[in-house]
């Protein structure tokens, strides 16, 4: 039972392919208890005291085949900032997963975690890091770990963001990793933001965090995420109801505000996405990657999204990267009813609206389009409770 989850192979492992982007390999970072590999990748022009990206794979994944999938290295070279590439090593872990369900691996100050900090440390002093702009980020087994490097060492990042991942302490051993990841947990919010608390003497600002997850995933429930979003609404002090909702091509995104209406937390669900990474492979301003195993091309780009959340592009945290003007059946609220064909529904403010008059641009729906089509949004709105019949 102690290797089973050691074992479970979700897909058939890639063969070998050489690298689009060559990393460059760090023999030296620290005494390295959690016996991991270091790469790294910088761009030829760095910006002025730049940022720094940690990006943890996937299980059966390398470095070079994430970076390749997800294009990091892409943005990196538009807009200067470093990459740090944890690797899992086959001695730990035959499928190359981080260990994020064993309690060594994930405490502060030792195993995987401490490894890691080393890692970080190493990179920020040799290339000048700006200490106010490090920022995480993973995918499955590397999201577990990106959620489990934000509880126990947040005062390293200003954000985070958790891709097809679980909440930080949803496991502690081989048979409770298999639960959470297959069934799902449901805990109360602070209970799920107290194991971040107890992670570390951090009482200072926490970091902004940006949750994806498939509504199709099969290898991590995506109730995981709802989980992930009470662990961190309990930690910022937030409400579960989120501020602001939005749907897009039969996605949608939530987001939580601070105080001074900033954006901290956010989640997507993705409509009919297995597990993995979503991409929008093509050479468009706001499409890049490739597809493969876990990297999956479904028309809406993390990598450029969560760089945007990030603060690292021009793009606004709020834009949504998704291929320019696709056709789409918008799927509205959560009654599963659906929109014609249409343009995307901007980011606005999630609205209940009284009385009977159904007034589109209130829920940022173009008063121009057929009444037809305006009268089964409506429906679906007032299915959902959103406007009163």
């Amino acid at each position: 039972m102690e290797d089973l989850l050691r074992r479970v192979d979700t897909s058939p492992t890639p063969g070998p392919a050489q690298p689009r982007t060559a990393l460059t390999r760090v023999a030296s970072f620290g005494t390295n208890p959690g016996n991991l590999g270091m790469l790294t990748y910088v761009p030829d022009q760095l910006a002025p005291s730049p940022a720094l990206v940690v990006v943890l794979h996937g299980c059966t994944q390398s470095p070079a085949a994430y970076n390749d999938g997800a294009g990091w290295s892409d943005l990196a070279d538009r807009h200067g900032f470093v990459l740090l590439f944890p690797e899992q090593t086959k001695a730990n872990n035959p499928k190359a997963c981080f260990s994020w369900f064993l309690p060594h691996d994930t405490a502060r100050g030792s195993g995987e975690a401490e490894s890691i900090r080393q890692m970080i440390e190493a990179a920020a002093a040799e290339h000048g890091i700006d200490r106010s702009r490090i920022f995480v980020t993973g995918l499955s087994a590397g999201g577990a770990m990106a959620a489990a490097m934000l509880a126990t060492h947040p005062e390293l990042f200003s954000a985070g963001a958790i891709i097809a991942g679980l909440p930080y302490g949803a496991a502690g051993n081989v048979q409770e990793a298999l639960n959470a990841m297959f069934q799902g947990q449901n805990r109360p919010a602070s209970e799920w933001g107290d194991l971040v608390r107890s992670a570390s003497p951090h009482r200072g600002a926490w970091p902004r965090i940006s949750i994806w997850h498939g509504a199709a995933d099969q290898v991590v429930k995506p109730g995981n995420a709802a989980e992930l979003v009470k662990q961190w609404t309990n930690v910022h002090g937030l409400p579960i109801t989120p501020d602001e909702r939005s749907f897009f091509a039969g996605n949608s995104r939530e987001v939580w505000h601070d105080a001074s209406g900033a954006e901290v937390i956010e989640s997507f669900d993705i409509a009919g996405m297995g597990h993995g990474t979503p991409l929008a492979v093509g050479e468009g301003d706001m499409e890049g990657g490739a597809a493969g195993a876990f990297m999956l091309d479904v028309g809406i780009s993390s990598t450029h999204h969560i760089a945007g959340f990030f603060g690292l592009t021009e793009e606004a945290a709020g834009h949504t990267a998704i291929r320019s003007k696709p056709t789409i059946r918008a799927q509205v609220a959560s009654s599963g009813r659906e929109a014609l064909d249409g343009e995307i529904l901007p980011p606005r403010r999630e609205t209940r609206q009284e009385g009977g008059h159904f007034d589109p641009e209130t829920f940022g729906v173009p008063a121009s389009l057929p009444p037809q089509v305006l009268r089964v949004i409506q429906n679906a709105f007032q299915a959902a409770g959103l406007v009163k019949r």
